[in-house]
């Protein structure tokens, strides 16, 4: 399992309110490599402006080819087809941008993360779900969010064929179909919670000061920030119950991002 990410900015105006990543995960299997969200892709760097404007000017992403999914995994020696599937936490324009980079793969979501993708009912929903980025017509497979349970949260085994342990964990609330990835990590679990939470100083509040603009930030952009905030204690509790035997990363914190690739 090896981390890959690029870089974001988080501020508007001219006002720097930090420093983000796009923090994605490649496992190796038997049945070939899978990919925990995409980030932005080729597609991306070479239009900027089917991110949105918003985005754009929320975000300010550093747009780099280097950064992409694509191109790191070739510098590791891989080639594109070598993606067998794609797991994602959820369908925004910066965890789903890669996915035409990887036509052959699979692509598996919850199923109330791609309805809400195709139907873009708010205006928050048109601003965050990109059709063009999956223009090609992706090998979608689709997971409902019943299944078994794990530390006490639904979990939903998407890869049954693959020899690695990786489950869908539905945490809704930043999108309507947000999920968290599981993937054993040798005798333990890695949990990639995706958006469920943007520092790891919101899951664990001895850990300093949280980064100024983020808790506004997250709030903006939850489609119910009710089940977000229920999520985000959960999530407390499971790392406050279980840390020893489930460690917790999200997609935008720069600091665990750096742990995991060092």
């Amino acid at each position: 399992m090896c981390p890959l990410g690029g870089r974001l900015l988080l501020g508007s105006g001219g006002r720097l309110t930090g420093r983000m990543v796009a923090h994605c995960l490649v496992v190796e299997s038997a049945d070939g490599l899978i990919l925990v969200d995409t980030g932005l892709g080729t597609g991306d760097i070479a239009d900027p402006g089917r991110l949105g404007r918003g985005f754009l000017t929320m975000v300010r992403p550093q747009l780099s080819l280097a950064s992409t999914a694509l191109h790191q995994l070739r510098a590791l020696g891989h080639r594109p087809q070598d993606v067998r599937h794609i797991v994602l936490t959820h369908l925004d324009v910066d965890h789903a941008g890669g996915l035409a980079d990887f036509p052959d793969a699979r692509v598996h979501v919850l199923a109330d993360e791609l309805r809400a993708a195709r139907a873009r009912a708010t205006r928050g929903e048109r601003d965050r779900y990109r059709p063009v980025q999956w223009a090609h017509g992706p090998r979608w497979v689709e997971h409902g969010s019943g299944g078994e349970s794990w530390y006490g949260f639904q979990a939903v085994r998407p890869l049954a064929e693959a020899s690695s342990d990786l489950l869908l964990v539905p945490l809704p609330g930043h999108t309507r179909g947000h999920s968290g990835v599981a993937v054993r990590d040798g005798e333990g679990w890695l949990l990639h919670c995706g958006d469920a939470y943007f520092s790891h100083t919101d899951i664990d509040p001895g850990a300093g000061r949280r980064p100024p603009g983020l808790r506004a930030f997250q709030r903006m952009v939850a489609v119910d920030d009710r089940a977000r905030l229920h999520n985000q204690e959960r999530l407390r509790a499971l790392r406050r119950e279980h840390g020893a035997e489930v460690r917790l990363i999200c997609a935008h914190d720069p600091d665990e991002f750096d742990r995991a690739a060092g």
